[in-house]
């Protein structure tokens, strides 16, 4: 009877529509040469100049657009920092990073804004007794939610061309 449920719920779910994002039905092809067309404007600061790089590592596998369709402009990312785990004796243990920035993808020919979202990355990391190493561990803390805002952007942007 399990087993006849689970055969049930598989072909209800096949019959709804639904296709993986990075499945082998997906299309892969066709979204990587749509993000490949895709111009990656200036981010300031030096967060944005690594979530660039990180987006450069990403949508371009094999070299840069010489006459890209789209352009991707990603806003100042915005870092907010939270004390959490405070001691009795008013000492934190962990800390938290809010990065925040906004999207926006926009045809390059008609000028016209085809998506925009508000991305959000939160990490916490651990506030070590040496000041050098809570500096390095937040460092590293940054440095994934970059890669986590990178990674998101992508996924927004898969989903976009696969519509």
């Amino acid at each position: 009877m399990k087993f006849l449920s689970a055969i049930f719920c598989l072909m209800i779910l096949t019959a709804c529509g639904f296709e993986p994002l990075h499945g082998m039905h997906a299309r892969p092809e066709a979204v990587q040469s749509q993000l490949a067309q895709v111009d990656i404007g200036i981010i300031p600061d030096q967060e944005g100049q690594f979530l660039r790089n990180a987006l450069i590592d990403r949508f371009y596998p094999t070299a840069r657009p010489t006459s890209p369709r789209y352009m991707l402009s990603v806003a100042t990312i915005k870092e907010d920092r939270v004390n959490l785990d405070i001691t009795k004796s008013a000492d934190t243990t962990r800390g938290q990073l809010i990065l925040t920035t906004d999207l926006i993808l926009s045809d390059k020919e008609t000028h016209k804004q085809l998506l925009t979202r508000n991305l959000r990355s939160i990490i916490s990391y651990n506030k070590l007794g040496s000041e050098f190493a809570t500096i390095v561990s937040e460092n590293n803390a940054r440095e994934n939610a970059l890669n986590d805002l990178a990674r998101q952007i992508e996924l927004q942007l898969n989903l976009y061309f696969t519509r």
